[in-house]
């Protein structure tokens, strides 16, 4: 069973994670260079709670990151969406859409097609009117993607929520109309 909406793209197929997801998942989780800036390398158990949460999230708040496909080949390669751990009572510093791609998928504009849909559907069908991205003042890759998308520093040096409240980031972030209008 599937809660939550399939999203597709000239080459990606959004949509909430799934069993079959699980391998690609895995297999990601224990990408170093993938996984330094979110939340670091983790064994097959630990990314099976990953998903996990990410797949309860759907239907518990009603959207959640989705797995990323490959339309040409049905491969997954990422999950990418909108995140809020705790919902909107939690601590998370606002509403996010986030982003990790496998490593063999970086540096194809995977990721910035995927995030556009992602923010396009987060503004239109969850009534979000910011969005925001937490980013490590150290991951190049995603300030660039975070520019492209057209968003702006906001906060530096915040600190995530427990466990991770060592870890500080940099929030990035645009507003509905600014988003609308560069659309």
């Amino acid at each position: 069973m599937t809660i939550g909406p399939t999203l597709t793209t000239a080459r990606l197929i959004l949509r909430p994670p799934r069993h079959e997801d699980f391998d690609g998942f895995a297999e990601m989780s224990l990408e170093e260079d993938t996984m330094r800036f979110i939340g670091g390398v983790a064994p097959r158990d630990a990314a099976w709670r990953g998903m996990s949460m990410l797949a309860g999230s759907w239907p518990l708040l009603g959207y959640s990151m989705f797995s990323v496909l490959r339309r040409d080949t049905g491969e997954w390669i990422g999950r990418l969406g909108p995140w809020r751990p705790g919902g909107l009572e939690g601590a998370w510093p606002g509403n996010e859409v986030g982003w990790g791609l496998k490593k063999s998928a970086a540096g194809q504009g995977f990721a910035l097609e995927g995030a556009t849909a992602a923010m396009d559907w987060a503004f239109d069908h969850l009534g979000w009117d910011h969005i925001i991205h937490c980013i490590d003042k150290a991951n190049a890759p995603s300030i660039a993607l975070a520019l492209r998308l057209g968003a702006q520093v906001e906060r530096e040096d915040v600190p995530i929520p427990p466990p991770y409240e060592a870890h500080k980031v940099d929030i990035y972030g645009q507003s509905k109309t600014a988003w609308k209008a560069r659309r």
